[in-house]
């Protein structure tokens, strides 16, 4: 049987000043999907020398060879955030999904360097869920790796077949019309906004959610959180704005520690539901 949610991208070496943590949208949506009771595959690419220990225990990866493991560095001047990727690896291609996994209930594609190509989605059962989340498809970099935002010019591709698209209102800020153009050809998008909540377009039409109160610790993969989160409570209950609700309080849960070791339990999630707050703070 394929794993009931498979999660494809590069997993990544996130430096920091003692040495670096292993990051990247699978290893938050992977352990995401395992908190909440799925059976998880990961598709991946990375070099022999990281060693992710035993933070993915129970999970089934795939792994494409690769020389390189794709290394980030985030360096801060004046509080704002510069971003710089350091080494790239292998890119992943459909032949690099096992063949039973192209079956999986949910598959979500969450490239961070470009690495998946648009005819991914040709080669995923027309039954699977197909989410994704863009970001490596929103970047680009320059020769001193110093990373910029893009277009994103292969949307229209992609999400004719994708069933939801998730990404953060920061990937987009800087190109007006964006949203828009997204919400135009997805038919379930969200566009999250932190503390401020986020927007749930349902063939274009925008419903706003609060975010849930939390003290908040370290933000550091919350957005793939809340995206495997979602997923996984649509294709429970097919009712976006309950997996919206689902994700908002998984997300909120893990903010409030450091890293994956944050990343809630289906029980933790439920009690949030039930005794959790909401933000009164207003959306924009």
């Amino acid at each position: 049987m394929p794993p009931d949610y498979v999660v494809m991208g590069t997993l990544t070496k996130d430096l920091i000043p003692d040495g670096y943590t292993v990051g990247g949208t699978v290893t938050y949506g992977a352990l995401t999907a395992k908190n909440l009771g799925c059976s998880v595959g990961i598709v991946t690419s990375f070099a022999p020398e990281l060693d992710p220990g035993d933070l993915l225990a129970g999970i089934s990866v795939a792994r494409t060879p690769s020389s390189e493991t794709t290394t980030f560095e985030n360096i801060y001047v004046n509080g704002q955030r510069q971003q710089f990727i350091h080494a790239v690896a292998a890119s992943l291609e459909p032949a690099s999904i096992p063949e039973a996994w192209k079956h999986s209930p949910i598959i979500h594609l969450g490239p961070l360097i470009d690495e998946i190509p648009s005819d991914v989605v040709g080669v995923i059962d027309s039954r699977s869920l197909i989410g994704v989340t863009p970001q490596g498809w929103m970047r680009q970099w320059d020769e001193a790796g110093y990373v910029e935002p893009r277009r994103w010019q292969e949307a229209d591709t992609i999400l004719h077949r994708a069933d939801v698209l998730v990404f953060s209102k920061e990937d987009v800020a800087h190109m007006p019309g964006e949203i828009h153009r997204l919400a135009g050809l997805a038919h379930i998008m969200v566009v999250t906004k932190g503390p401020a909540g986020a927007t749930l377009y349902l063939d274009g039409q925008a419903t706003h959610h609060p975010a849930f109160e939390a003290e908040e610790v370290d933000p550091t993969g919350a957005g793939d959180v809340f995206a495997a989160a979602f997923l996984i409570r649509l294709r429970e209950t097919d009712e976006p704005h309950e997996a919206t609700r689902f994700a908002h309080a998984t997300a909120s849960l893990t903010i409030e520690g450091l890293g994956v070791h944050s990343i809630p339990t289906r029980e933790q999630v439920e009690h949030r539901l039930r005794h959790g707050r909401i933000r009164s703070i207003p959306h924009g």
